[in-house]
């Protein structure tokens, strides 16, 4: 692992001068904006029994269908499309260097955006002059579970990319897997034939994997090692596959 930082340092340098960088910011920020303007206008309008923090990242399935595509979408697939993946992997460094430098600069692009609407809150409670509006457990728990949902979501991004030497195609990729992670299973958990008897475990299973239920767990200030150890294997796992997929994908021309 000699040269991941090298690769890190990088790629970070390419995303912040990338076009699609800048569009997912523009776009993250407005929509997310927008939210928190909708949720302080329903504040105002009638008392609230929750923060406006939990309400907040309710919403956080919005930027990660689009912001993480766009992170993502351009790591593997145009180095594949380029030829400059085989020229990189012909110098002292590993398909895991590679792949792990890629992950770790859309992660923490990801990190960033995420920590700039930290900025809503400030001005919330500079203006309000209330702590309550900005209750410290739903807000650090919902960050905690940015950060720690936002490894898979991007890991699930990279996979995507790893696939494709189109752009495209691995952006529509990446929506897809997060669509079935995120809403997918929430809809599959409602299906009848999952109360069969029979279908307990898969039930249990798709039940331990709903996202909704683990950021409301965090919101609470409830930290389910199960949880974290979903989000780590299934990062691992889907890095895992980016690297083999980008080597057979090598191997195979």
């Amino acid at each position: 692992m000699r040269h991941f930082f090298t690769i890190l340092n990088q790629e970070i340098r390419m995303l912040l001068v990338s076009p699609s960088t800048y569009i997912a910011a523009v776009l993250f920020l407005a929509i997310m904006g927008f939210v928190f303007t909708g949720i302080l206008e329903s504040y105002s309008a009638a008392p609230q029994e929750t923060s406006p923090a939990a309400v907040f990242f309710q919403y956080f399935w919005l930027p990660v269908f689009f912001m993480v595509p766009l992170l993502t979408m351009k790591c593997l697939a145009e180095e594949r499309r380029l030829g400059t993946l085989e020229t990189l992997l012909t110098t002292p460094v590993t398909t895991t260097e590679v792949v792990l430098g890629k992950f770790g600069a859309a992660y923490f692009l990801y990190l960033l955006l995420w920590a700039s609407t930290g900025g809503f809150f400030s001005v919330l409670q500079h203006f309000a002059g209330d702590a309550r509006f900005v209750e410290r457990g739903p807000l650090i728990g919902g960050y905690v579970f940015i950060a720690v949902s936002g490894l898979l979501f991007v890991a699930l991004g990279v996979f995507a990319s790893s696939l494709s030497r189109n752009q495209a195609v691995a952006g529509i990729g990446a929506f897809t897997l997060l669509f079935g992670l995120i809403s997918g299973l929430s809809f599959v958990e409602g299906m009848a034939v999952l109360d069969l008897e029979v279908m307990r475990p898969v039930k249990e299973a798709v039940s331990y994997a709903q996202v909704f239920q683990h950021l409301e767990d965090f919101s609470r200030g409830i930290v389910d090692t199960r949880q974290l150890l979903f989000y780590l294997s299934g990062t691992i796992l889907a890095l895992i596959f980016s690297i083999l997929g980008v080597e057979a994908k090598l191997l195979h021309g």
